[in-house]
């Protein structure tokens, strides 16, 4: 494998890696309709604010989310809206897989 093509599929799977949890797939879903501040987050989560700021650390270094401090809160929003087809795709998979196994089980 040339070095171009290690460096793409390290920066994909670095990508994938962030989204690989469940409360983060909510916050990017979340964030689909607007921007939220870290508080209202944690209030929709229901977890403590250091859990939400990890995760959305996670999200921000991966680049899927963007932040923006405002005075003493901190907004975030999606950095690149069409991670949500990735979504569609995903569960398209589930979908398909679902009606596999129900065909074999008949």
């Amino acid at each position: 494998m040339q070095k171009k093509d290690r460096l793409r599929l390290e920066s994909r799977a670095r990508i994938m890696k962030a989204l690989g949890h469940p409360t983060r797939l909510f916050i990017v879903e979340t964030l689909e309709s607007r921007e939220h501040c870290v508080c209202e987050l944690t209030a929709t989560i229901g977890a403590d604010i250091s859990t939400v700021s990890r995760h959305l650390s996670i999200l921000k270094q991966a680049g899927v989310v963007r932040d923006e401090k405002r005075g003493s809160q901190v907004f975030y929003a999606l950095r690149v809206p069409c991670v949500l087809r990735l979504f569609e795709c995903v569960e398209s998979i589930v979908k398909k897989s679902a009606e596999e196994y129900l065909e074999l089980s008949q």
